[in-house]
């Protein structure tokens, strides 16, 4: 991090950038957004990144701001009051160090996201047209604990180092570093949504190499390195 003191009234968006067409578009919602009264926000743009965790290290220690949102170029940001709603919910408590749109509060043994039981809310235009329209939360604090976020979105108030140590590409770097977080003492969650706060208009990853990334994930995190592809299913 940079050798400078936190501005715990500063707001920076970090974005890998490969596309300016679909960063542009993403950044007209930017600018419409609401900043809250006292704060200041900034965009970090990545170029050339070797993968998504070196890119986002690399921001992370060039930005003094304590609240970061991380997010891919093809995710808009839809929600004007997005910032006053992920620092209302930074406010519940202390102990809550990141914050997405979707997580999982048990993430599948497969070490699949899609195959787990998923909370919160979103706009796809992905080939499946996912949408999570259907989940749980708890009204009285306006926000579910998981073990996971996925990586479309992801916002901090603390900063721990990404594992570009064993993800090397743009796969499997958001869930490590939920579990990362969690490791460190802090609380991953996803707010309550009634509406979705984001668009995401994801090309498919290719599964091969979604394969490498998630048996690197599994034995790292899960110890179960003995699923495979073919068993995904079965061992949900």
């Amino acid at each position: 991090m940079l050798d400078t003191q936190t501005d715990n009234k500063k707001i920076s968006f970090i974005v890998s950038i490969s596309d300016e067409i679909e960063f542009k578009e993403a950044a007209l919602y930017l600018n419409k957004m609401r900043l809250p009264e006292g704060y200041t926000r900034d965009i970090i743009p990545i170029y050339d990144c070797k993968s998504m965790a070196q890119a986002y290290n690399q921001a992370m220690n060039q930005s003094d701001a304590k609240y970061k949102i991380y997010f891919r170029q093809d995710v808009m940001i839809i929600n004007p009051n997005f910032l006053s709603d992920i620092l209302t919910v930074f406010s519940m408590d202390p102990k809550i160090g990141m914050l997405g749109v979707v997580g999982a509060p048990k993430l599948s043994k497969s070490g699949i996201l899609s195959y787990s039981q998923c909370v919160g809310n979103l706009y796809s235009y992905d080939n499946e047209n996912i949408d999570f329209k259907s989940y749980a939360f708890r009204k009285e604090d306006g926000y579910t604990e998981v073990e996971c976020v996925s990586g479309l979105i992801m916002v901090t108030s603390q900063d721990l180092p990404w594992r570009e140590d064993l993800f090397d590409g743009d796969l499997y770097f958001d869930l490590a570093q939920s579990f990362e977080f969690r490791k460190h003492g802090y609380k991953v969650v996803v707010p309550n949504q009634l509406k979705p706060w984001c668009i995401d208009d994801k090309i498919e990853d290719n599964v091969w190499a979604f394969d490498t990334y998630r048996k690197i994930f599994v034995d790292e995190y899960l110890k179960k390195s003995q699923f495979m592809a073919y068993d995904w299913k079965e061992n949900q």
